[in-house]
């Protein structure tokens, strides 16, 4: 598959709408890491990708994920 245009040129998206954004899981605070285009929940470990500038919080589409070093 190939990445689609938010992945290949870093979209960044609206802080508004950051500010609005929960983890669909535990209804916790997300943190968007713009470089990976992801939204992840530090506290349960999950990342929600984001495809064409739009967050996919769709808990079957979640990875896991862990912070890297």
């Amino acid at each position: 598959m190939r990445p689609g245009p938010s992945r290949m040129f870093g979209m960044s998206l609206d802080p508004k709408l950051l500010e609005v954004l929960a983890c669909p899981k535990d209804k916790g605070p997300l943190r968007y890491l713009e470089s990976e285009q992801l939204l992840v929940n530090e506290r349960l470990g999950l990342a929600y990708r984001i495809d064409d500038g739009i967050p996919v919080l769709l808990i079957d589409e979640a990875t896991e994920w862990t912070p890297s070093s």
